[in-house]
């Protein structure tokens, strides 16, 4: 699959499976947009992305628990372009442990990145996304956002924030469809960056990339609205 002139958005795109799918969407001729909180982090990525790739890729900074960044990193995209064809909500702080293990800062900071972030974002990019011919929405939200899920060993607070991620794809689906935007979820298990891609084995982050690929690179009229994983 060929994404030659297309323009993507990629928060956390700083490490791990943001970083995988920024790359990923750039070696397949995509533009990126690589948003990360810590702009190092940014433009490693798209260094790396400018070099393996054969569209442009350009760092941003993005922090999604502080509204004004995220307007900001907004403002900056619909500077530099005139559309977005794909964002990608990846950038979502993980926090481990029990209801009193994490600070009030720390449950604040996962709750608004998570939710408050993701939904000013999509809500920012919007026109942007209206403008293209072929608009999608893809959240990595994560099984901790399905309902009943209990075995993650993820923090209250990373829960809730999954769970409105969910809740928001849901709506966002049902309301935007007429205008032609996809609203993709996807909702792994806890995973590993590195890993034997086999049966019984662990899922791995270049699997998620290989779900998001797929659904993007559909024709218009098959609107994919989740993707959920079976777990060992």
């Amino acid at each position: 699959m060929t994404l030659h002139g297309t323009t993507v958005a990629v928060t956390g795109a700083g490490r791990d499976l943001g970083r995988r799918l920024a790359l990923s969407f750039a070696e397949r001729g995509a533009d990126v947009l690589v948003a990360a909180r810590d702009l190092a982090a940014a433009e490693a990525t798209a260094e790396a992305a400018r070099s393996r790739g054969h569209g442009k890729a350009t760092a941003f900074t993005c922090d999604l628990a502080d509204p004004d960044s995220v307007r900001a990193f907004a403002a900056a995209v619909g500077e530099r372009v005139s559309h977005v064809d794909v964002l990608v909500n990846n950038g979502a702080p993980y926090l481990h442990g029990e209801l009193d293990d994490a600070t009030d800062a720390e449950i604040t900071a996962t709750i608004t990145a998570g939710t408050t972030g993701t939904l000013l974002l999509t809500r920012h990019l919007l026109p942007l996304l209206r403008a293209s011919p072929r608009p999608d929405v893809v959240t990595i939200v994560s099984a901790a956002g399905e309902p009943g899920q209990h075995r993650s060993g993820a923090h209250p607070a990373f829960y809730a924030a999954k769970h409105a991620q969910s809740g928001l794809s849901e709506i966002l689906s049902a309301r935007l469809r007429g205008e032609g935007v996809r609203v993709i979820a996807l909702y792994p298990p806890d995973l590993v960056q590195e890993g034997p891609r086999v049966t019984g084995g662990q899922l791995t982050a270049e699997s998620v990339v290989d779900c998001v690929l797929f659904a993007v690179g559909q024709p218009r009229d098959c609107f994919i609205r989740e993707f959920h994983f079976e777990q060992l």
